[in-house]
């Protein structure tokens, strides 16, 4: 079996983790399951017997792009201490785009990280288009958050209308679309995007929310996300292969979305696929063996 890839998790320098997942979690009023670390995030991978864990960076402003991506860079310089892989981040307001993702690509970096609603932008917006077209020029994949935002209610900048769009203007590119394609708008990401090419990850979107405990009003059905036989039906219209293992970790326990996953009626070649075999092949790393 091949080893297990998170390809959709989130850390943050110790001296403002405590503070950025408090704002985060306020935002979303959902609880979280690491304390935002790296360090966290590993003790997470050995409880749940996570091989390697992919960190997604977020750029919400242009000045930040250059020292997000440099501490990416020193992730991946102890991936075999830490087990942990990074991506860089662009924001489409980033004056020095074109050189900075050659940056990223002469560093050894596999892709970049884009959150349209974070960064105001939308994806069939022309700076995220050329951002698109140059990753993929680079051999770069681009994981972008797709669909609604739970923190940030009724912001339509990346829905699967919109990705098409950009599917269409934008050069080839291996595009990941997270959230399984669309958070919220699953029917109309399978309806739109299933026949794209674009891969989807599993974050965030099978069973429900688990609320914060800070007071907020949630209702039954504002809780819930997709059922086990609607997730399974998302998997299967797009295909085993183009679908990653990601836990939006920490907000969602990685111990537990394995186990959910786990539980689904797919066979093991699927899960072998989704679980790790996908995410090897995009990271380059199936000429290694895992310890």
């Amino acid at each position: 079996m091949t080893p297990v890839i998170d390809i959709h998790t989130h850390t943050f320098p110790d001296r403002i983790a405590a503070a950025a997942v408090a704002k985060l979690q306020a935002a979303s009023h959902t609880a979280r399951y690491t304390d935002g670390t790296c360090a966290g995030l590993g003790a997470s991978m050995r409880r749940a017997g996570v091989w390697r864990s992919v960190v997604l960076p977020v750029a919400t402003h242009p000045e930040q792009v250059v020292h997000i991506n440099d501490a990416s860079i020193r992730i991946n310089e102890e991936t075999g201490k830490t087990g942990l892989l990074s991506f860089g981040c662009m924001h489409p307001d980033f004056e020095g785009w074109h050189a900075e993702l050659g940056r990223l690509r002469d560093a050894g970096i596999r892709g970049i990280k884009l959150h349209p609603v974070y960064q105001g932008t939308a994806i069939d917006d022309p700076r995220t288009l050329r951002l698109l077209t140059r990753a993929g020029e680079l051999g770069l994949a681009v994981l972008v958050h797709a669909g609604l935002d739970i923190g940030y209610p009724g912001m339509e900048l990346v829905m699967p209308k919109q990705v098409l769009r950009a599917i269409r203007q934008a050069g080839p590119v291996r595009l990941i679309l997270a959230h399984m394609g669309g958070w919220r708008c699953w029917e109309e990401a399978a309806e739109l995007l299933a026949e794209t090419g674009a891969g989807i990850d599993t974050a965030f979107s099978l069973g429900t929310l688990t609320p914060s405990g800070d007071g907020y009003p949630w209702t039954p059905e504002a809780l819930r996300m997709l059922s086990p036989e609607d997730f399974t039906a998302l998997v299967h219209r797009f295909g085993a292969e183009r679908v990653y293992f990601g836990t939006d970790s920490p907000w969602a326990d990685q111990a537990e979305a394995l186990r959910a996953l786990r539980a689904l009626s797919l066979t093991e070649a699927e899960l072998d696929r989704i679980l790790g075999r996908n995410a090897m092949e995009l990271l380059g790393l199936e000429e290694e063996t895992a310890s």
